[in-house]
């Protein structure tokens, strides 16, 4: 069984365009309490490095790509975000990374909840303490 889920979303359009809806409790798998993207990332610098307790997300490269890498505490797999129909479900107490930004990369982050710092675990060796004490 795989860490991650990809999730295929339908493509609306005709000879004007596409269209693509996302819409939660119906394609996007919880409440959508918060949307936000990260843009201009800088060549070679990382983000993440880091799981959630409770949040649950979909990660979407709206343009261009970058490398996910995904970490159950006990199994890693890495995953190309690459397709602005399709999303990666980044569930909680999924230590995630994201590497390889293309200069034009948007990725958007669709998640269960607000922001909250004490849901974040940013130290890995704490992160994977608590996963094998579950």
């Amino acid at each position: 069984m795989s860490i991650f889920s990809w999730m295929d979303f339908k493509v609306l359009g005709d000879e004007r365009g596409q269209l693509v809806a996302l819409e939660g409790n119906n394609n996007i798998p919880f409440d959508i309490k918060r949307v936000y993207y990260l843009t201009g990332t800088k060549p070679g610098v990382p983000r993440g490095f880091h799981a959630h307790k409770e949040l649950d997300q979909v990660a979407i490269c709206v343009t261009g790509k970058c490398r996910m890498i995904m970490d159950s505490g006990y199994e890693k797999e890495e995953a190309w975000l690459n397709s602005s129909t399709k999303g990666l479900r980044i569930r909680k107490m999924i230590w995630h990374e994201m590497h390889d930004f293309s200069e034009d990369c948007v990725l958007m982050v669709l998640a269960s909840d607000i922001y909250d710092e004490s849901d974040y675990i940013r130290q890995y060796s704490q992160f994977v303490e608590m996963v094998k004490n579950a």
